[in-house]
């Protein structure tokens, strides 16, 4: 595959992890007791719901999952919101980066179709790639807003922070 998905999925990646780590340091009726208007769930439950969707899309595009998924033999959708820590989620994100990382790296054909909800919805596997990185950043959003209904200003997790804080892009002297 060529490299135009890199960065995409690279801040996609960034994006998770650095609000996961924000997320680190709030109390724990933060992180499991506040909503906002629209949003997915609480903090904790979105958190869970984004990293277990990033599992289920690389099983689907590759044939496999993360490896703790495969090794449980279970379905991302299976496993309990209340089960997992900011920190387990955080590191079954990072799994998730090398994974994408290594489906990024070899030949991709858009064009294959993925049978999807027990075979009753047939999808090009680019629509996938697209619902991976739109689905991401709609509940990251939906995170940001909590954080900003508790009074709590979010971290900037636009592609132009992240490209500043990996070395992707620079500001140039005058």
């Amino acid at each position: 595959m060529d490299g135009a998905l890199l960065d995409p999925f690279r801040h996609h990646v960034w994006a998770t992890r650095t609000l996961l780590e924000f997320c680190r340091s709030l109390p724990g009726e933060q992180l499991t007791g506040a909503t906002a208007a629209g949003g997915y769930s609480t903090i904790l439950e979105t958190f869970h719901h984004v990293v277990m969707a990033d599992a289920r899309y690389l099983r689907r595009l590759r044939g496999e999952g993360p490896a703790w998924l495969e090794d449980s033999g279970m379905d991302p959708g299976d496993v309990d919101p209340d089960s997992l820590s900011l920190d387990e989620l955080l590191a079954h994100a990072g799994d998730a980066a090398q994974l994408w990382e290594e489906f990024l790296a070899e030949p991709f054909d858009p064009e294959r179709i993925l049978l999807l909800d027990q075979g009753t919805f047939a999808c090009p596997a680019g629509v996938i790639v697209a619902q991976a990185l739109h689905h991401g950043s709609v509940h990251r959003e939906q995170v940001c807003a909590i954080l900003s209904g508790l009074g709590v200003e979010p971290p900037d997790l636009q592609p132009w922070a992240y490209a500043a804080d990996t070395g992707r892009a620079r500001t140039l002297e005058s």
